[in-house]
């Protein structure tokens, strides 16, 4: 058995690449190691209108939950302050329902998909899979964080994802929580599917999270629990070489999603579409500079902004509580209303640096953090 182009793992940027390549008449298979496209959900599900948009998607009913209409952020002494992101047009869909409906798009232009098959390693010609050797011409590397953990373990945190019932849980409004003792270099989240229902999860270096994330848990009030997702993510940002020989990586696999969340089903689904893209022109020209469009495509479209968020990313992870909260004391409503009518969720440093206060606290920034403030103002 042979194809084109054989795409390990079956989320957003996989199946993207795999739409792609099959609308330019390549054959293509996707293998999926999990027994369904779309599980388990490790993500939070949030993502632009715009952002689905030029992924080429307009969510069936299943996919979209729901309009988020603002998120409060509470740092570690109980302060907070609220965005409203009514104008960012962000919403909370279902991970399982986008999955597989990326996937019946690439179905309908000709991939093939399968599940509880897995990669096992590269041959000569192609690939091994759990089951069989196939051959191959390009092979698309779309495993996720975990194809990252020989790279560099410095740049994966552990995380915890419930998904639960509880009454304090608010339709359309998330939460991000701030303390560095408890979720060092993150944050806590509580992200709503519609009343009395959502996500919430943490992460952090160097802890246990499903302790972690109990405790926070009792903390909220009562709840019940259906659903548990351990998983690792990544915070570094994209690696050296999104194309290594006649592998192609993308997604998470390639450190495509964002340093300052680990969201990434805009910034990975793009990536899969331009590998998707110069695949396709690759396999009509054999010319090595067609493939290395893809990398050079996403690097001028999310280069500079995911550099600015390892910028923000390391001052995140070298400041203190008592550092969060004097920053959160600074926070004037001015500042929200500025966030609340800046309409790109995608790009959002700009955001973060009045959040921090970098523009009225240089000094103070820069005694903390050196020459890094310098760089983000930039």
């Amino acid at each position: 058995m042979s194809f084109d182009v054989i795409v390990a793992g079956g989320s957003v940027a996989g199946l993207l690449c795999a739409r792609e390549i099959a609308s330019k008449g390549f054959s293509v298979l996707v293998i999926e190691e999990d027994y369904e496209i779309g599980t388990p959900e490790h993500c939070g599900g949030l993502v632009s209108i715009s952002g689905l948009e030029e992924l080429g998607v307009i969510p069936f009913r299943k996919t979209f939950d729901h309009r988020i209409e603002s998120a409060k952020i509470t740092s570690p002494n109980g302060n907070s302050f609220t965005i409203n992101s009514k104008k960012q047009k962000v919403i909370e869909i279902s991970r399982r329902e986008l999955d597989k409906q990326i996937a019946f798009q690439a179905q309908k232009n000709g991939a093939i998909i399968k599940v509880r098959t897995s990669f096992q390693e590269k041959t000569e010609t192609g690939i091994r899979t759990n089951e069989e050797t196939i051959d191959c011409k390009i092979f698309v590397d779309a495993r996720g964080v975990s194809s990252l953990i020989h790279r560099d373990r410095t740049g994966i945190l552990s995380s915890a994802q419930y998904e639960i019932y509880a009454n304090w849980i608010k339709k359309g409004k998330v939460e991000v929580i701030f303390d560095q003792e408890k979720y060092p270099g993150f944050f806590a989240w509580i992200i709503p599917s519609n009343e009395g229902k959502g996500k919430v999860g943490i992460a952090g270096r160097g802890i246990n999270v499903s302790e972690t994330l109990d405790n926070f848990l009792k903390e909220k009030g009562e709840f019940s629990t259906i659903r548990k997702i351990f998983a690792p993510i990544w915070i570094k940002g994209p690696i050296k070489n999104f194309v290594e020989g006649k592998t192609v990586i993308i997604g998470d696999a390639a450190g495509q999603a964002k340093p300052t969340t680990a969201g990434g089903i805009f910034t990975s689904g793009m990536g899969g579409i331009y590998a998707g893209q110069a695949i396709s022109e690759f396999l009509k020209t054999n010319k090595r500079e067609d493939l290395d469009k893809y990398q050079k495509r996403w690097t001028v479209k999310f280069g500079k902004e995911f550099e600015k968020q390892s910028l923000v990313r390391k001052i995140l992870e070298r400041i203190d509580n008592n550092t969060i909260n004097e920053l959160f004391s600074s926070v004037t409503p001015k500042i929200t209303k500025e966030i609340s009518e800046k309409d790109d969720f995608d790009f959002h440093t700009g955001s973060i640096i009045k959040l921090l206060g970098l523009q009225t606290s240089i000094k103070i920034a820069q005694t903390l953090i050196g020459g890094e403030v310098k760089k983000l103002l930039s």
